[in-house]
């Protein structure tokens, strides 16, 4: 299995920030027309969690994320339903082990990019450069969506 690599998470951080709206918009749009089943189950998260505040954050770390595993040079077969519908009850099953336990070595083994998955848990647990931070109720939510798009993303990475 290819990992993703911090170099690559730094390398996609330095360009997705560096965008400007317009940029930003493009890149947002390449990575939504190659992955849409996949973007609509992300986006879905901030209707069903009823948090505004999760759709733009959403989006960003769709095209980050997305944009990680470009510069790993890893290629992602595009995500279907089924991928999805397949996924998701081993994955809350994940979830409920991993926050009753709180050991990472549950989340590393499910998700299989320990890298994504560390930086995910830093990118909610510290401030930004500007001094602010998530709730935890968005932090949480955040959390388990990029969890989800880093592991089907994983599974569908071309061989």
């Amino acid at each position: 299995m290819k990992q993703v690599t911090y170099k690559s998470i730094e390398k996609a951080i330095a360009k997705i920030d560096n965008l400007d709206d317009d940029g930003l918009e493009k890149v947002a749009e390449t990575y939504s027309l190659s992955q849409p089943t996949l973007l609509g189950y992300i986006m879905s998260a901030a209707v069903e969690y009823k948090n505004e505040q999760l759709e733009g954050l959403l989006i960003y770390y769709f095209c980050l994320l997305s944009e990680a595993f470009a510069q790993e040079g890893i290629t992602v077969n595009t995500i279907t339903d089924d991928d999805i519908d397949t996924f998701e009850e081993p994955y809350f099953d994940m979830l409920d082990a991993y926050f009753d336990s709180n050991e990472d070595e549950i989340l590393d083994d499910f998700c299989d990019q320990p890298e994504l998955a560390k930086f995910m848990a830093m990118e909610i647990s510290v401030e930004d450069e500007d001094g602010t931070s998530l709730d935890d109720e968005t932090a949480t939510q955040l959390f388990i969506v990029t969890i989800a798009q880093i592991t089907l993303m994983s599974r569908a990475i071309k061989e």
